[in-house]
């Protein structure tokens, strides 16, 4: 297990002062990027081989967010890789060592150069080492969505919305899906299942809809190409991520 500690900033922050969804997506990918470079497997790595990892799933389960000024630890650790696959952890923690987020993701390596998926290398994932699986439902590989789903404003990439490899940040998508539900909507957890990249000056359209567990958003591109869906799960609700 990889770790490090932090403690949540007025930046991080939302309007109730609790760490924000973005931030705390900021953590968990924080976290395994520190895990990487620690191990010297990280960005100056993965740039010498023209490759990268990319998410393809997130399963976040979120118990309680942490608020301004809590001292938190966020820790780490993968538990399989089979093909060109590999499967996280993550947890947050309180000071007395309760989970406040668990997440479960699947990333898969990726050559930028060829632009195709590609099997990593004994050196790309053996420095890792593994650890058992946190107890958390598995994801189904496709998100179903309903037929009909209402559509919402466009929303414009810019540059913010970008990490290193030139597309639209994993956390950022969660981000515009949660900025395209109601206000009131009580977060409780997180199921996104990546399909397509988003560049800068891309538009994507969000398509929501309603459902017993919360609210169901599909990212598309103008020509319908699905970028991301998120289901974004009300708290207690009581389902659990794949339940759909």
């Amino acid at each position: 297990m990889y770790s490090f500690d932090s403690r949540v900033r007025y930046s991080e922050t939302d309007e109730n002062g609790s760490l924000s969804l973005l931030s705390m997506m900021d953590y968990l990918q924080d976290c395994s990027t520190f895990q990487s470079e620690d191990l010297n497997v990280g960005f100056a790595h993965l740039a010498e081989k023209h490759c990268a990892w990319w998410v393809y799933s997130w399963n976040i389960e979120i118990l309680s967010m942490p608020e301004l000024g809590s001292r938190i630890r966020i820790a780490t650790w993968p538990y399989r890789f089979r093909g060109v696959f590999g499967y996280r952890n993550f947890v947050i923690r309180d000071e007395e060592g309760r989970d406040l987020v668990r997440a479960d993701s699947v990333w898969f390596f990726y050559n930028v150069e060829k632009h195709c998926p590609a099997r990593p290398d004994n050196e790309d994932v053996v420095p890792y080492g593994m650890e058992e699986r946190l107890p958390m439902p598995e994801m189904p590989r496709k998100m179903r969505l309903p037929d009909e789903m209402e559509e919402m404003p466009g929303i414009l990439v810019m540059r913010h919305h970008l990490d290193t490899n030139r597309h639209v940040n994993n956390a950022q998508y969660i981000e515009m899906a949660r900025e395209s539900v109601p206000a009131a909507f009580r977060l409780g957890g997180v199921w996104a299942e990546y399909r397509k990249m988003a560049v800068l000056g891309d538009t994507l359209i969000p398509f929501r809809a309603k459902t017993d567990e919360g609210w169901l958003v599909s990212l598309r591109k103008p020509d319908g190409q699905v970028c991301v869906n998120v289901l974004l799960r009300e708290k207690n609700s009581g389902k659990q991520g794949g339940e759909i």
